[in-house]
């Protein structure tokens, strides 16, 4: 329970936090853009309701319930997938083709992605009591089925032009193959087998490779592909120790164009200080550790996979937003979890919480010999 509260109460901060920092760095450039300095903020706020929606809905229902409709989930998700290409239904954006309008919002169907995928794997490993005798029946059962399936997902994902996504639900897809019983040797070939041309397609693509170059020497590149990650360096050596003030970024005015998205992290820095980043980071591990306790203490395996998949994938996406934006990692669109501004990535995230608050009350219940079973 103590671990469910803290949960709760850290997600809680990270929101609460983040409607402070949209309204803090939007206003600039919702009043250019749209002639209102509170469009963005109140489009945010509707999403928040959508979003602690979500996460009651899946607080309430039983986890074992979006695992028995695995492939409904699966298949609803392909659908979504293949919509973004519709006229009319689809909607693009600098050349990508990732999002689905419907009643003034639009939303990004490998959002639902994520949770399929997870979804995915914690069926297709928890309800499994035994391995399989034989390493290649193994390897067949417990390798080449689900990644196939998997890598279905992955090439709609990765066919909208949507790398850091399709990155992502790699990764944490390869994280949940091996902690389910994947042999080890046969899915690092597989991985390598993928990677390598999967870094052939950058190398070709001059965009990907000039964010690649930009990112080992942004000063070179400062007026083009070097220009986002330059000015974020800027907005953190502004900042100091203490911050600007909030509200009195300079960055977000002129220099970081749509700073309340995937560089909030720097206005953090600029506004609030190194202070007010370190937080945000203990905010994130502290989710991160009560992920993991609530799956070492999962009623069974199916919970127990489906929370560390959550956890897995929320923190690698904030791990990677964080450095991306301190100049450790390439830029790529990685919303903070919780704190940047984007709709279907806080429902999204918003609900997966929820599942998570659920397999905790359902692993409460639990006594300790069972559970060990």
């Amino acid at each position: 329970m103590k671990v469910k509260i803290t949960l709760m109460l850290t997600v809680l901060a990270l929101l609460l936090f983040g409607i402070v920092m949209i309204y803090s760095t939007s206003g600039p450039f919702a009043e250019e853009r749209y002639g209102d300095p509170a469009y963005i903020i109140n489009h945010h706020a509707i999403w928040v309701v959508f979003g602690l929606a979500a996460c009651w809905v899946g607080s309430k229902v039983d986890y074992h319930f979006w695992v028995r409709w695995m492939w409904l989930l699966l298949g609803l998700t392909a659908v979504l997938l293949a919509l973004v290409y519709v006229p009319h239904v689809g909607v693009m954006r600098n050349g990508s083709r990732r999002w689905i309008g419907a009643f003034g919002l639009t939303f990004q169907p490998s959002e639902v992605a994520k949770f399929a995928v997870i979804d995915l794997f914690a069926w297709w490993y928890g309800r499994r009591r035994r391995a399989p005798e034989g390493y290649w029946k193994r390897v067949w059962i417990d390798l080449v089925e689900p990644g196939a399936v998997f890598a279905v997902v992955l090439a709609l994902v990765g066919c909208e032009v949507d790398l850091g996504s399709t990155v992502l639900l790699g990764l944490t897809g390869a994280v949940l193959m091996t902690v389910g019983g994947a042999p080890f040797l046969p899915l690092l070939a597989l991985v390598v087998v993928v990677g390598c041309p999967l870094g052939y397609w950058v190398s070709q693509n001059p965009e990907r490779m000039g964010r690649i170059v930009s990112f080992l020497h942004p000063e070179t590149y400062s007026q083009d592909e070097g220009y986002q990650l330059l000015n974020a360096l800027y907005a953190f050596v502004t900042g100091g120790p203490w911050g600007v003030g909030l509200g009195a970024s300079l960055q977000k005015r002129q220099y970081l164009p749509e700073a309340h998205t995937d560089f909030i992290f720097a206005i953090v820095g600029e506004e609030l200080g190194v202070v007010a980043t370190l937080a945000v980071v203990v905010a994130f591990m502290v989710f991160f550790v009560c992920g993991m306790r609530i799956s070492g203490r999962a009623a069974d395996s199916v919970g127990r996979l489906l929370a560390f998949g959550i956890t897995i994938l929320m923190s690698i996406q904030a791990i990677v937003n964080v450095a991306m934006v301190t100049g450790c990692f390439p830029t790529k669109g990685f919303p903070l979890p919780f704190i940047s501004f984007g709709g279907s990535s806080l429902v999204a995230a918003f609900f997966m919480v929820g599942v998570l608050l659920n397999v905790a009350d359902q692993g409460g219940a639990v006594v300790p010999s069972r559970r060990r079973r």
